[in-house]
């Protein structure tokens, strides 16, 4: 009875939530790249390296890139910065020092291949889990106040169409995905207040390091930079980069056999 009695709260809360007016961006008219000021983490190759680029290429004073270890910039305004988003201390002292900030690209990530039986999944489970989950929060929640005293600027958080579609030898990374696509929800709502703009940005395969031994179709790294800063130009939360995504998307009313098919 008591289990009932809290459904029924909690279901009653959340309609009676659902009705009431919620802070809103509405008067935001997009976020002005040119004289922003952006940290990128994984700055020092593949996607990371094709944001902070595009940044500077469209106007942006200054790009700090965070890596874990030290690297040669080759362009103006692009500052390295030493950053290990796994370690919460060290990202929130960053987040003291770069108090001029405007948006922040949370796109340090890692894979580890592994399938749901695999001995090992455990221990790529939590590394990806540290990185793709736990990395994302610690910056979220360490320049949530930086971009907020800053007018609110933008938090764009790198996930995966795996965010909602697992594959095979995907058992540790999709999971990480599928957590930080529910975190950058919760986080969309928290910083409403804030005038904060939270972007999802969903895509299947991109061509670097990461998918070196894939045949598959992969998208460049600037066509996907090149779609997440139209969107913070568009005030758009989420951005799905490729047709893959957008079917899988669209797909996740079916019934768990059509997501799954089952062979033959």
């Amino acid at each position: 009875m008591i289990e009932l009695w809290f459904a029924h709260v909690v279901w009653a809360t959340f309609e009676l939530v659902s009705c009431v007016s919620r802070p809103t961006r509405a008067s935001v008219v997009g976020m002005n790249i040119k004289g922003s000021v952006a940290l990128v983490t994984g700055a020092n190759r593949g996607l990371g390296a094709a944001f902070a680029h595009a940044l500077l290429a469209e106007g942006a004073s200054t790009v700090y890139g965070a890596a874990r270890s030290d690297f040669t910039p080759t362009e103006p305004g692009l500052v390295p910065v030493r950053l290990d988003v796994t370690d919460a201390e060290q990202v929130a002292a960053l987040a003291r020092q770069l108090s001029d900030v405007d948006i922040v690209i949370n796109n340090a990530g890692v894979f580890h291949g592994a399938t749901a039986l695999d001995p090992d999944l455990a221990t790529g489970l939590r590394a990806d889990l540290e990185t793709n989950l736990f990395g994302t929060l610690h910056v979220s929640q360490a320049f949530a106040p930086v971009l907020g005293a800053n007018g609110g600027g933008a938090l764009v958080n790198v996930l995966s169409v795996a965010s909602w579609r697992s594959l095979p030898g995907f058992a540790a990374y999709a999971p990480s995905k599928a957590a930080a696509w529910s975190l950058t929800n919760a986080l969309r709502l928290e910083l409403r207040e804030n005038g904060t703009l939270v972007v999802g940005v969903h895509v299947g395969y991109i061509d670097t390091d990461m998918t070196a031994g894939i045949t598959a179709p992969k998208n460049s790294p600037e066509e996907v930079v090149g779609h997440v800063l139209r969107a913070l130009e568009k005030d758009e939360e989420e951005v799905l980069v490729d047709d893959v995504t957008r079917q899988v998307k669209a797909g996740l009313s079916a019934d768990v056999a059509t997501l799954y098919p089952r062979s033959a």
